[in-house]
């Protein structure tokens, strides 16, 4: 085979904000209970993975004053996870999605001491990586120790879609790189997360990294505004990087303000 099926059709990304003094709490719950309830068990969700942005990686953000994910508060959003559905399978995946989260508020296993800052749905629209490297479909299994999510604006989007695309080739560490473009919420979704408003010409980017992302910042994602401006491709709106949780442990739970 040359080019196997399974293939990223569309992902969740949802970053949370458990409230202070209910951080382990919230930890284990998600991590023993609700990555798997409320996602991985349903049709076309093969793979997910948590990230987590302690006090170094969010005095990195690059969140100006009502960007479109953390609004007026830059440092929104200590907990990520990511997941991929299989290609073809996202309509059913959004149904099961919403009645299962649904049915887990019924019975008393949702967590009430967190907010949602931006949970959203997306379709992947590309990816790159070096030859022979990490696809998408298996990032999110990789042990990458960096992701940096960045939400970008251009009304051309083949022109920002290569910009990433040579930047992302073009910069040491990076082991792939993926845009993915936004997808509506069901209209019968948990009141409890936001709807986000507008987007057409936006997109999510997420870098998967073999470092740190937090090392060597400044010389790569911390110039990232200007050179996206200055190709007229479009313009960042927000950055945020993030390294994985490690399943099991509380570790990271005490770093995140």
């Amino acid at each position: 085979m040359e080019d196997y099926p399974i293939k990223v059709g569309s992902a969740l990304f949802t970053l949370v904000e458990p409230r202070r003094g209910h951080e382990v709490a919230y930890n284990r719950w998600y991590e023993r209970d609700h990555f798997y309830a409320g996602c991985m068990i349903g049709p076309g969700n093969f793979a997910g993975r948590r990230w987590v942005a302690t006090r170094r990686h969010k005095d990195l953000r690059i969140a100006p004053p009502g960007n479109p994910v953390t609004g007026d508060v830059p440092d929104a959003g200590s907990y990520l996870a990511v997941y991929w559905v299989l290609a073809g399978m996202h309509d059913e995946w959004n149904r099961w999605g919403v009645d299962q989260v649904n049915y887990l508020h019924a019975n008393g296993r949702m967590f009430a001491e967190r907010d949602h800052v931006h949970t959203v749905l997306y379709r992947t629209e590309w990816e790159v990586g070096p030859e022979d490297g990490v696809s998408l479909a298996l990032a999110l299994d990789h042990p990458f120790n960096g992701l940096v999510a960045t939400l970008v604006e251009g009304d051309d989007a083949g022109a920002l879609a290569t910009w990433h695309r040579d930047t992302a080739l073009a910069s040491a560490g990076v082991g792939v790189c993926a845009g993915f473009s936004p997808l509506p919420l069901l209209a019968d979704a948990p009141g409890d997360v936001p709807r986000a408003e507008g987007g057409d010409n936006r997109r999510m980017v997420l870098w998967f990294l073999d470092r740190d992302p937090a090392d060597g910042w400044a010389e790569t994602f911390g110039s990232h505004a200007d050179a996206l401006a200055a190709s007229g491709a479009g313009r960042l709106l927000w950055a945020a990087p993030f390294i994985p949780t490690i399943p099991g442990t509380d570790t990271y739970t005490d770093q995140l303000w």
